[in-house]
């Protein structure tokens, strides 16, 4: 009875404070913009969920072969990570804090060569998100009963019904997705707490660990750090939150916190900190803050109590967390009601984080149709702000891969978490560049050294996750991300990839529905691509004419997307989209037999 009682305490708890869709604030802000709670949630859920799966990963690499202890070492590395990068990304979003994470940093201050693989890296990377995270959910269901190591075929079709039911609350609008997600992720945390507090009891009890009954593998020492290294990369998998929110920063509203509005007026000594933390850039950084500790410390948090009772993946047929949730909540009366609760809701949480990738596919890919990497037909987006096409094909394709893997999450996760940091060395490279340029004296120096510290770990944490996970498919990584790499260069060149003003203003301002800055740096980028565009194609036909072949260009020279700070428009928001002066100039389409050709609104 009290467990019951706890537990619906929780979730009434977890309801009160979910975040609920304000009507006025869609007026003011538009469809789907959301504030710091559904943010938290829709942003988060990607990070705040590989709790579940991430230290099992990493365990999974040194327990069959008696190297546990040296977990820590592992954790150490994984937390330093997350400290690096949180703060670069944290830093990042007072520079681009209109979304585009680094494809929009590569484009102002890198290359449009980075951008485009950058661009198609990310759709990668979301789509293997989707992939972990169903199956991670059908895992810690089969853990419930017992049935971890069955057959393949139910771990795919419980992924796939996971993913099928995200699919549908996503396309449903985010308001209504971020009230569902963030009242599991605070019963997640106090069901946490709870099993904490039990796991310390059985500790301090002196409950006897789980008998190994396997003999551990000898290893070289050479093999051994291997391992090593294999484990730490296993483990720092879910950095694809910091990318995430620096993309989709655009659907938040563009106002301070409840909390920074309290803080300005009651606490205004620390008028910095209020500062860091306002308008839409702060609610990013309020969700990124988390990243800098979280998963260092729920990582060692887990791997504690991982080696004092001797549980991994698959010990008594159940996942790493659900061993130990099961030991925690037996501490306390009537625990076995939390356990279940607690194991149905890592299920529902695993299967929620595929919204975080949902989000950003879209955020991405309306982007990539105005540069002319994706077919326009992809671009709808409804009443309530969602891109529902978007958002099919990406759950389409994910469902594909479960099948592709047979179901086997351990099988999906050697390529999830790797691409994402090539976008992050990108966003290094990009933000020295911008600290370069615009500061001078000692902020210019140490700003210089720490975007080239945070740019170096990222290369050094991408190389290492190919080598960490080789034996298990890692080098697979090295021909999708160099066919991706061609294949989007191909598409670009194609007839698909020309994009003129007036079809770019048509993507951006009509379909997407997009204003202000964050339209205007769109139609900037687009413009750039396709200079990219004409230049590799004027490249491509002088190299054939080395040859002999000579084959007229069918293009003309694109409108110039001039500069980077001019087309966004700083000094004056309110001005035209850079646009209307290429469309203003171009004469009106002659008139044609049968009138004009129909155009899609859709």
């Amino acid at each position: 009875m009290w467990s019951i009682l706890l537990l619906a305490a929780i979730v009434i708890i977890a309801y009160k404070i979910a975040p609920r869709e304000n009507k006025e604030h869609a007026h003011v802000h538009g469809a789907g913009q959301i504030g710091l709670l559904a943010a938290v949630a829709l942003f988060g859920v990607d990070y705040f969920t590989s709790y579940f799966y991430a230290t099992g990963e990493m365990m999974s690499a040194l327990h069959p072969y008696g190297l546990q202890k040296y977990g820590y070492i592992a954790v150490a590395i994984i937390a330093l990570a997350n400290l690096v990068f949180g703060a670069l990304y944290m830093y990042s979003l007072g520079v681009f804090n209109e979304g585009g994470g680094s494809y929009t940093a590569s484009m102002r201050y890198l290359w449009p060569t980075l951008s485009l693989i950058v661009a198609v890296t990310l759709i990668q990377d979301y789509v293997l998100t989707i992939v972990v995270s169903a199956l991670s959910g059908g895992d810690q269901l089969l853990s419930i009963l017992n049935a971890y190591n069955s057959h393949w075929f139910w771990h795919f079709a419980i992924g796939a019904v996971l993913a099928a039911i995200t699919w549908y609350l996503t396309i449903r609008g985010r308001g209504e997705s971020a009230q569902v997600v963030f009242m599991m992720l605070g019963i997640f945390i106090l069901l946490t707490l709870a099993m904490a507090i039990g796991l310390f009891i059985a500790h301090f009890k002196g409950v006897a660990a789980i008998p190994i009954t396997e003999t551990p593998q000898a290893a070289t020492l050479a093999q051994a750090l291997m391992h090593m290294l294999t484990a730490s990369m296993k483990g720092m998998v879910a950095l694809t939150g910091l990318e995430a929110m620096s993309n989709g920063i655009q659907f938040v509203i563009d106002e301070d916190a409840a909390i920074v509005k309290w803080g300005k007026k009651r606490l205004p000594r620390l008028r910095k900190l209020w500062g860091f933390y306002s308008g839409k850039s702060g609610i990013g950084r309020f969700v990124q803050t988390s990243f800098l500790f979280y998963g260092g410390f729920t990582t060692l948090f887990l791997s504690f109590f991982a080696i004092r009772f001797d549980v991994f993946d698959g010990t008594l047929g159940r996942s790493l967390v659900g061993n130990l949730a099961f030991i925690g909540f037996t501490q306390i009366p009537g625990g076995q009601i939390l356990y279940w609760a607690y194991q149905i809701l890592a299920v529902g949480l695993l299967a929620a984080a595929s919204m975080t990738a949902f989000q950003d596919a879209q955020a991405t890919e309306w982007r990539d149709v105005a540069i002319g990497e994706i077919p326009e037909a992809i671009v709808y987006r409804d009443p309530r702000g969602t891109f529902t096409r978007s958002v099919t094909i990406t759950f389409a394709i994910a469902v594909l891969i479960m099948l592709l893997v047979r179901g086997k999450t351990s099988m999906a996760v050697p390529y999830y978490g790797v691409g994402v940091f090539m976008p992050i060395m990108v966003m290094g490279l990009a933000i020295r560049r911008h600290v370069l340029t615009t500061y001078t004296g000692r902020a210019r120096r140490w700003g210089g050294v720490g975007a080239t510290v945070g740019a170096a770990l990222a290369g050094i944490v991408f190389l290492g996750q190919v080598v960490g996970k080789w034996a298990e498919g890692g080098w697979v990584v090295l021909i999708s991300f160099s066919i991706l790499a061609l294949a989007a260069h191909g598409l670009l060149l194609s007839p698909l990839g020309y994009r003129e003003p007036r079809q770019i203003h048509r993507i951006v301002r009509e379909k997407a529905r997009v204003r202000g800055a964050m339209a205007s740096i769109v139609e900037w980028q687009s413009l750039r691509m396709q200079e990219y565009r004409y230049t590799l194609l004027n490249g491509l036909h002088k190299t054939f004419e080395l040859f002999g072949v000579r084959v007229p260009m069918r293009y003309a020279q694109p409108a110039p997307a001039g500069d980077y700070d001019h087309a966004l428009h700083v000094d004056h928001p309110d001005a035209p989209s850079l646009l209307e002066q290429y469309i203003e100039a171009q004469p009106l389409e002659e008139p044609r037999l049968g009138g004009k050709p129909k155009e899609s609104t859709r």
